[in-house]
């Protein structure tokens, strides 16, 4: 966990000073040694080989006491909906029936690069699958409007994370008698990321299959443990990562290069529950301000102004995505097919060569 490890940080360093206090009696090989251990140190924390600093935004973060969340004018935080503030959370709903809330950001965000770092919680009294629906955090455009992705407006513009708890589509898929294939079929919770322009529409029935960047399961539900979700951007590139397992390690979600985010948009969470329910609760948003060392051929790239959400080679990855959820028996009619044409292409060239064969031989007689 990010937070444990500034602290080990800043515990290693207070050994170090101690090894420095015993010098008189430290051989000069073990200076060396101790020398490039603080160089290792130094550049521990960086990123694809870019050195990384990492400031906490206060004006951008939610903890513990929220003061005046919600209802003084110093906040930097509105509440909507059914959301509320206790002394140990912010419960975006109560584990109850058709109840959504949110809690957002009056601040736009002007950062090139941050890192988002979530404490929250669901838990409730229903049995597996039979709670929901879930939670998102956004940085979009668009703020403080209800709506039926997760408690948002559909067609938003920007960035949603969504830590789903429900899946509809196997629920659908059910309720049709259909078959689901186990190499299509999910494990829920699921995290999953999506970035919209305003015009992609959130498809709630297949869990927003068609539109997702990428995701992973996550049990998150009734743990006894905190339960964090680690959202970073930095050059272009959207990192996902979870810590559920009371391990205090991240765990990986999602890694993709290509995303382009304009500044300026509003971070948030919410959640809703619908015939099933689920108290999500939000200990805690933290982001960090991202500085890293860009090379000149990198500054030039990222001159230009990003005005639309958008992510490279998106089709691309569509198409990945299609293959690898081939059901099973998609796959062995497909083998299945292009063997029988391969026969069928030896047979008729068996028959052509027969005869072919037979009549250069009538040539000789």
């Amino acid at each position: 966990m990010a937070a444990d490890s500034r602290s080990d940080r800043y515990s290693d360093s207070k050994s170090m000073s101690s090894l420095f206090s015993t010098r008189n009696t430290m051989p000069f090989k073990s200076y060396w040694i101790l020398a490039f251990l603080l160089f290792s140190g130094s550049r521990c924390f960086a990123d694809d080989d870019h050195e990384m600093e990492e400031f906490l935004k206060r004006e951008y973060s939610l903890s513990k006491p929220y003061q005046g969340v919600g209802s003084s004018s110093s906040s930097h935080w509105d509440l909507m909906g059914d959301a509320m503030v206790t002394a140990d959370q912010v419960r975006l709903t109560p584990d109850m029936q058709s109840r959504q809330g949110a809690v957002w950001s009056r601040m736009p965000c002007h950062l090139n690069d941050w890192e988002m770092q979530v404490h929250f919680k669901i838990h409730g009294k229903g049995k597996k699958n039979l709670n929901g629906d879930g939670l998102a955090i956004w940085y979009t455009k668009e703020r403080m409007q209800k709506g039926p992705v997760f408690g948002n407006r559909d067609n938003f513009t920007g960035l949603g994370v969504f830590v789903d708890t429900y899946p509809n589509e196997e629920k659908h898929i059910e309720a049709q008698k259909k078959r689901y294939t186990p190499r299509t079929q999910r494990i829920f919770p699921f995290v999953l990321a999506m970035v919209g322009n305003g015009s992609i529409a959130y498809d709630h029935e297949r869990d927003g299959r068609p539109t997702e960047l990428g995701g992973c399961n996550a049990m998150v539900r009734n743990l006894k443990h905190d339960t964090f979700l680690f959202i970073r951007y930095i050059r272009r590139r959207l990192t996902v990562m979870i810590d559920i397992d009371g391990q205090h390690e991240w765990r990986d979600c999602l890694d993709l290069p290509g995303v382009r985010l304009p500044q300026g948009y509003y971070f948030g969470a919410t959640a809703v529950t619908g015939d099933l329910s689920d108290n999500h609760d939000i200990i805690s948003l933290k982001l960090y301000q991202l500085t890293v060392l860009r090379s000149k051929k990198e500054e030039a790239e990222e001159e230009e102004e990003i005005t639309i959400p958008s992510v490279d080679n998106l089709d691309l990855l569509r198409l990945g995505e299609v293959e690898e959820g081939m059901s099973g028996i998609a796959i062995f009619f497909t083998v299945l097919f292009c063997m029988l044409g391969f026969i069928f292409l030896i047979v008729i060239g068996l028959v052509v060569y027969s005869h072919w064969n037979e009549s250069r031989r009538k040539r000789f007689y």
